[in-house]
């Protein structure tokens, strides 16, 4: 699902639904779709005998016109955002994760409040549809991973680039520095250098491959290259470190 599946006609109702512990309901067609947060507290929702938990961290988008089960496993509160769809958008609930969830609490209070005065149908719109976007919207960390395992596997490759990272990623290579960037602190160039030092500090202290060999095997162009950088963010040479690793 993305956000061009959704057509949000009308918002019908904020709630926040207090669930007990052992609570136990059945739905057996539900009305709207249903987007639920959890404040605290636990549920289990069973749907075709799939379970589904809602907790801190994550929400999760009720479909319309289905039927499910609910379970109250910890006592606690579910603010809940009832709406209607131009056409069907799921059939099956869906579990969004949430690094935190206080920005969408405090969303759904604005849109509350907003629900409860009444002539502010425009202005909840472009909240809600804000939420949806944050939601459908990867964590960065999950949106960099395939680049990240991507260099685990091709690091001792001395052309891998940052094109070549981002298209692992399916984004471009201006927003895949960008959000790399912002994510660790190091341009990707640093980060993998950073990681091929790393992988060469762990081959020189084993011992088994000369200078050359692990420069190779770790992606540098060249000994000259690989032990110039190496002394320049170590402070000592490739032989130097090994015999230090030795001595010690």
């Amino acid at each position: 699902m993305t956000e061009k599946d959704i057509i949000v006609t009308e918002l019908i109702s904020m709630m926040t639904v207090h669930s007990k512990r052992g609570r136990y309901e059945q739905m057996h067609r539900r009305k709207y779709y249903g987007l639920s947060f959890c404040e605290s507290g636990r549920i289990t929702y069973t749907h075709n005998g799939i379970d589904y938990v809602s907790h801190r961290g994550c929400a999760i988008l009720l479909p319309e016109g289905e039927g499910y089960t609910i379970r109250g496993n910890v006592g606690g509160r579910f603010p809940l955002i009832n709406f209607r769809c131009a056409s069907p958008i799921c059939h099956t609930p869906i579990l969004f994760p949430i690094d935190n969830a206080e920005p969408y609490l405090a969303t759904y209070e604005k849109l509350r409040t907003l629900h409860l005065m009444g002539g502010h149908e425009l202005q909840m719109m472009s909240l809600f549809y804000e939420m949806l976007h944050r939601l459908l919207t990867p964590p960065v960390s999950t949106l960099l991973a395939p680049a990240l395992a991507h260099i685990e596997k091709h690091y001792g490759d001395p052309h891998l680039t940052n094109a070549t990272l981002a298209a692992q990623c399916n984004i471009s290579e201006v927003y895949f520095r960008k959000l790399f960037t912002r994510q660790y602190h190091l341009s990707p160039r640093q980060w993998l250098l950073d990681f091929r030092l790393g992988k060469a500090k762990l081959l020189l202290r084993e011992g088994n491959l000369k200078i050359s060999a692990v420069a190779e095997v770790c992606g540098f162009s060249g000994q000259y290259y690989f032990s110039h950088i190496f002394k320049e963010r170590t402070g000592m040479t490739p032989t130097e470190y090994i015999r230090q690793s030795t001595d010690g």
